[in-house]
């Protein structure tokens, strides 16, 4: 039905007087989508639980920063001075289960009493979360991603150190060593390191726990990992090989010069997989160093790259264009076609996409004290709340496949973090007790209200 002018537009004049009354009134209504998450995967007992009895002993234990950590990060802030903007909200405490929120300073405080035992406690808690839903999927197929990511400051952190950083050169970093699962593009683990080491620094025992652990929540599953070219050796290779895993890891050019003037001379046996992309098999060559008795699969990838024509450039529908080749390499024990070795390889790039969202919506690279140990921590609820956005999502929705895809991309159609946060979470409300019943009243209608309905609806199935 059309309507006219006059009864589309008003006038405006007069400006309300404004006043402030919080004591029923919720900046953040959508945030009882979590509460339902978070009873349903019984999260606060499981952390009172894995922080021990001396910390359910305290008044604001380590079990209840962590919560309370893990919910503003979901909400937007990442500083611990954020507090101060939510520390009123009821259905925050009522979330936390407070009659009050900690200050700045007893956050901070109880942050630096923690030890690398709590630190454990809490990385095998986020690990435990994974694994549970990766049993509930049922998946042929698990593919873990092992990469390390700079956390950078501009503060003297302990533990931290200066080292490579792109972004940010001659600043203090860390540079923790992460575990993602390609499926679901969730954080499995991480182990901490100063931002001066080696990407392959204490990786093989990392590698190991963490296929040790996969194996023995999913023993049914096939396990898969890929590395880049930081961790290239003999010795990863045997230790993948003997964990009966499948792997895909890149090959360094710079430490190998001969190899690319090799590839590069190679005229023939080239074998086509798509119009830009051709692929040969290197067989007999392995590095000198390595012993000759043990095959591996070295494959190398051509590209067809455009050259760029300097100059003034002639509109001619027939003008010859010079074409250049881009080589890559890299080593697998995968059984399959070139076609289907290079996307697998290929795919690694989405756990680069995870590392940028949660940096960017779940305050993963944010370092917010001194303390080494309360860093850890930190980073360590950061990928607890990238993890729980995931798992909201794959609760309350079906996968768009079942099957592995040649690049193991995930398996559900996600949306950030920060578009849950921007849709659903930040909503206005309020908490009324009609008939001695709780109420939450929130201010949303469309397709947000359907949006919210929908979440609680199959949360609560």
């Amino acid at each position: 039905m059309k309507s006219s002018r006059a009864e589309i537009h008003r006038r405006v004049h007069a400006i309300p007087e404004v006043s402030f009354d919080a004591s029923r009134m919720t900046s953040f209504s959508g945030l009882v989508l979590f509460q339902h998450l978070f009873k349903r995967l019984e999260l606060k007992s499981r952390l009172r639980e894995a922080f021990g009895k001396e910390d359910r002993q305290r008044v604001f234990g380590l079990a209840t920063v962590v919560m309370q950590l893990v919910v503003q990060v979901l909400l937007g802030f990442r500083r611990l001075r954020d507090v101060e903007y939510f520390e009123s909200d009821p259905l925050i405490l009522r979330v936390l289960g407070l009659k009050e929120l900690p200050s700045v300073s007893t956050l901070s405080r109880t942050l630096s009493s923690a030890t690398p035992k709590c630190v454990g406690a809490l990385r095998d808690l986020v690990r435990d979360c994974v694994l549970e839903r990766l049993g509930k999927l049922k998946l042929a197929t698990v593919t873990l991603d092992f990469d390390g990511s700079v956390l950078s400051t501009r503060r003297h952190a302990e533990g931290s150190a200066v080292g490579y950083n792109k972004k940010r050169k001659g600043a203090r970093s860390y540079y923790p060593l992460f575990c993602t699962v390609a499926q679901t593009g969730q954080f499995l683990d991480m182990y901490h390191r100063p931002g001066n080491v080696h990407d392959s620094r204490y990786s093989e025992t990392f590698i190991t726990d963490t296929v040790d652990q996969v194996r023995h929540a999913l023993p049914q599953t096939r396990l898969e990992a890929r590395l880049d070219s930081a961790f290239f050796s003999e010795h990863t290779l045997a230790l993948l090989q003997g964990l009966g895993t499948q792997y895909s890891v890149s090959v360094p050019f710079e430490r190998f010069p001969s190899l690319k003037a090799r590839i590069e001379r190679r005229t023939s046996g080239w074998q086509k997989i798509d119009d830009t992309h051709e692929f040969v098999e290197l067989s007999g060559w392995h590095p000198k160093s390595w012993g000759a008795s043990k095959h591996h699969r070295f494959m190398a990838i051509r590209t067809t790259r455009p050259v760029r024509v300097n100059g003034p450039l002639q509109l001619d529908l027939f003008e010859p264009r010079d074409h250049e080749y881009e080589y890559k390499v890299f080593v697998t024990n995968k059984k399959v076609g070139g076609r289907a070795a290079m996307l697998f390889h290929n795919g690694r790039g989405n756990q680069e996409a995870t590392f940028g969202e949660a940096k960017h919506w779940a305050a993963l690279a944010y370092v917010p004290c001194r303390r080494l140990v309360a860093n850890q921590i930190y980073t360590a609820s950061a990928m607890l709340a990238h993890n729980l956005g995931r798992e909201l999502q794959m609760a309350t929705s079906e996968p768009r496949t079942s099957r592995a895809t040649p690049r193991r991309s995930a398996i559900f159609e996600f949306a950030t973090l920060g578009t849950i946060r921007d849709l659903f979470l930040r909503r206005a409300g309020s908490l009324t007790r009609p008939a001695r019943a709780l109420k939450l009243t929130i201010a949303a209608t469309g397709a947000a209200r359907h949006g919210i309905q929908r979440y609680i609806d199959r949360l609560a199935a």
